[in-house]
Formats: C-alpha cells, sequence, structure tokens
C-alpha cells in the first residue's frame, strides 16, 4: 500500500497522548463532499419527474458546463488533505450526483484520473434522480460488500429518498464499514420536515446496530449531507451521537463536528447563517488509542478560500454553481468536510 509517512512534530504526539519521541505513522483522509446537482446533459422524463439539468432548460446545461464542473470537483477533491499526505483523499463519500456515468467522468477529469477511483453507487428512488456515490483508491482500500438500505414512512408507502449506501471491505488490511448519506431536505420548514430526517437517521442507525452486533469494536464511519446540524434530534438522539470522546462507547457513536459547530464554522450558509449539515460521524473503535489499527486524529471543513464567493450579498457564502437558474460558475453551495485517520508504521 502505498501511504505518506510522517515524521510526526510534537504536537501531534501530545494530541495523541503518545511519549515524546520521534515515531512515524501512516496517515490517510476521508471525505465527504455534497457536489452540487452533479446531473448529465441528458433529458429523461421518463425517468425524473423533472430534469433541471438539459441545454432546453432554464440553466442551458451544457457538455461545456458539465466538463468545465468536472475539472472544477476534481480540482477540489485532490486537495483535500494534501497538506498533509501529500495526496488526494483514500475515500470519499459523494451526494447529489445522478448516476454512475458523472462519477465516471469525475474520476476521469484531469486533476483525479493519475490516482485511478473505483466506485460504488446504486440507483436510488429519489424522485430527482439525485443518489449518493463512494469513491475509493484501490491501493488504500479493497471492497468486500455493498448493499443499499430504504427509507420508509409508516403512513406513506410511496415515499421516496435517497437510499443510504453501505460499503464495507479492507483499509490498508483492516475492516471498515463506511455509510454514505443524504437525509431528507428541510423543505417545508425545519419542525415540519424533522420526522423525515429522524426516520433516516433510524434507518442509519440500524445499519450500525445491525455491525456493531456482529463486532462491537467495529470500527465504522457514517458521512453525509445530514440537513441537520450535530445538535439536532435527529443526529443526537437518533442516531445517538456525542460530542466527547470519553461519552462514545456502547454503541454511542463519537462526532468530531460537534466542536466545530459549537465554534461557529459551517458547511454551507442560509440567510447569514450557518449551519454544518456535513458531518463525518463515527464508532468508538476509531478512539482506542492502543489500537493497532487506524485512528482518528484531526477533524475539518474544506473552506479555502477559492471555495468562497468573492463578493456581492452572498461574500464569504460556498461559491457555488448555480444560483436558481443564474450560471456562476462555481463549485458547490456545500464545503467538503473531511479526517485524518492515522496508525503508526
Amino acid at each position: 500500500m502505498k501511504n505518506i509517512i510522517l515524521s510526526l512534530i510534537l504536537v501531534f504526539f501530545v494530541s495523541l497522548g503518545f511519549a515524546q519521541e520521534e515515531k512515524q505513522y501512516k496517515v490517510a483522509t476521508i471525505a465527504f463532499y455534497n457536489v452540487e446537482n452533479l446531473f448529465d446533459t441528458i433529458n429523461d422524463p421518463e425517468i425524473y419527474i423533472n430534469h433541471e439539468f438539459s441545454p432546453e432548460s432554464d440553466k442551458r446545461w451544457n457538455t461545456e458546463k458539465y466538463f468545465s464542473k468536472m475539472d472544477r470537483m476534481g480540482g477540489v477533491i485532490k486537495q483535500i488533505g494534501a497538506d498533509v499526505t501529500g495526496s488526494a483523499p483514500a475515500i470519499i463519500g459523494v451526494s447529489e450526483i445522478e448516476n454512475i456515468t458523472v462519477l465516471e467522468d469525475l474520476v476521469a477529469a484531469e486533476p483525479l484520473k493519475e490516482y485511478g477511483y473505483q466506485i460504488v453507487h446504486f440507483d436510488g428512488p429519489d424522485h430527482r434522480g439525485v443518489d449518493c456515490g463512494f469513491l475509493y483508491r484501490p491501493e488504500y482500500f479493497e471492497v468486500t460488500n455493498t448493499a443499499m438500505y430504504h427509507v420508509t414512512k409508516a403512513d406513506d408507502p410511496d415515499y421516496a429518498t435517497r437510499d443510504q449506501l453501505l460499503v464495507s471491505g479492507l483499509f490498508d488490511g483492516e475492516e471498515m464499514h463506511f455509510i454514505v448519506l443524504h437525509w431528507p431536505s428541510r423543505r417545508g420548514g425545519e419542525k415540519r420536515s424533522s420526522p423525515l430526517r429522524e426516520a433516516a437517521a433510524d434507518t442509519t442507525r440500524y445499519i450500525v446496530d445491525s455491525i456493531l452486533a456482529l463486532n462491537p469494536n467495529a470500527k465504522i464511519i457514517c458521512m453525509g449531507d445530514l440537513n441537520d446540524d450535530p445538535i439536532n434530534p435527529s443526529v443526537k438522539k437518533h442516531l445517538n451521537t456525542t460530542g466527547k470522546k470519553e461519552d462514545a462507547k456502547d454503541g454511542i457513536l463519537f462526532n468530531p463536528m460537534y466542536n466545530i459547530y459549537k465554534k461557529g464554522i459551517g458547511s454551507l450558509a442560509y440567510r447569514d447563517k450557518w449551519n454544518l449539515f456535513d458531518q463525518i460521524i463515527m464508532s468508538p473503535g476509531f478512539l482506542d488509542k492502543e489500537s493497532d489499527g487506524y485512528i482518528h486524529y484531526k477533524t475539518f471543513v474544506f473552506n479555502k478560500p477559492f471555495l468562497m464567493q468573492k463578493e456581492g450579498k452572498f461574500k464569504g457564502y460556498p461559491f457555488r454553481t448555480y444560483v436558481g437558474d443564474t450560471y456562476m460558475g462555481g463549485y458547490s453551495y456545500h464545503f467538503p468536510v473531511y479526517i485524518f485517520v492515522v496508525k503508526e508504521k
């Protein structure tokens, strides 16, 4: 496996609680990115209720814009965590992608093609056709199992939202599980729509519990656009998370985004308020400093200045591809989020 080895400085040892002596570590980046409506240009009304993204639509979405966005998104992904690892992420969960074709074009884009990313994707039931996807570098990760889980609504058998993607495999020979999520939006209002996200959280929790029942020490990462903040009931209560490492035990998941949120840092902005909907949450197995395997080191929002709107009333907001039907030529209305995992060499 091609790992970047760091000779870590004193601050690193102190934060991990190790002795103050020189050690070497393998370090890898795991990231999530809502890539904002990554659609192809083909209008297929037999599949989706409404396709806004075609040359004939008000957005005038065309081949030139499509491949320009692929290059821009690939350029963003390539930089996530690279200041530490010197390379692109080992694992990337993505949301708001239309189909496997757009993922194939994304990983084939100039900024990413050298990394040979492989893809896990299933077509889901969402009426707009947006799905989740999983990208991985095969020198880091070997897939052993994949599954999709439907979110159901007891009083509405026709309810359809994004499926939840489970990918299990060996990360540098160590078993890990990744759940990629895009919970229901706040359309209709936060309070009115909250039961939908709570139902989605219950589904995620079911997946987590199913894995932990087989291995209480399993290493599980839940990552996605949850459309709720770390303090909301869907995340805190239904998914059963905590922002304190010492409380992450007996199935309670650790949410490192909690303290980031408390500092006022977000991954998207709406009406001059920052939200941290994009989250990476993990099982207690990633917190065991005595573990021979990978453990969590740090968590960040990738909010570099080039990803921000430079002027106007939305200055400082994420620089997006579209505002309504107006083409901005940016990236996404979400910032990516990412973690570093480390393992002593």
